[in-house]
């Protein structure tokens, strides 16, 4: 192991780490819990409720096995993170009925966080292989449920900055897919999951 991967690792990195994110989500579930209070919106609580998931289950994560120490799987992997945190709910949207998104997609990410488990990563890294439960139809299908939520979102709650931020979450998310996998393709038994599960994202279509 060296140096950098070390500090990575390290216990004083995934602390800092953890309370950078935990200090971002406060920012985010204070915004939703005042949306929800004014628009009576019960999806924005249902997406501030997946995203605290997410914050949780990232903060007592497993240790890796392996970590990417690429420049650039770290840029994509904060910014896919940190990028959702900072919707924020609107009184206005194009598509009101896109809530059905966001609830479809809340579901899924829950049930996909719980197939996911402790294995919750922020970069690309290699802690235990799941192949169960949500991990037997899609390999990301954690990344597949936050298509369904980020553009029901951005449909119900429409401002230019929830687009840019839409966009950037999805451009980093595209980005990050394919890095992980790289990363984690190392290992062979992966690369076996990877032969029985074809879809990345969407059953028979990508």
């Amino acid at each position: 192991m060296n140096t950098l991967t070390a500090i990575l690792q390290s216990r004083q990195a995934n602390l800092c780490s953890g309370f950078f994110l935990a200090v971002i989500w406060g920012f985010f579930a204070y915004a939703h819990m005042l949306g929800f209070l004014k628009t009576h919106q019960w999806s924005l609580l249902l997406f501030c409720f997946s995203e605290t998931l997410v914050v949780v289950f990232y903060i007592f994560r497993s240790k890796p096995k392996t970590i990417s120490v690429n420049p650039l799987d770290w840029i994509v992997a904060i910014g896919g993170t940190f990028a959702p945190l900072f919707f924020r709910p609107a009184l206005w949207g194009i598509l009101p009925l896109a809530n059905i998104a966001i609830i479809a997609g809340a579901f899924f990410q829950i049930l996909s966080i719980i197939s996911l488990n402790r294995s919750f990563a922020l970069v690309a890294a290699k802690r235990e292989i799941k192949t169960a439960w949500m991990y037997r139809i899609v390999r990301h299908p954690l990344y597949a449920s936050y298509c369904l939520i980020f553009f029901g979102y951005v449909l119900t709650n429409t401002t230019l900055s929830n687009v840019l931020v839409y966009l950037i979450a999805m451009v980093f998310m595209s980005i990050r897919i394919f890095r992980e996998e790289k990363h984690i393709a190392l290992d062979p038994l992966y690369r076996e999951y990877m032969c029985k599960v074809h879809y990345r994202l969407i059953p028979f279509i990508f």
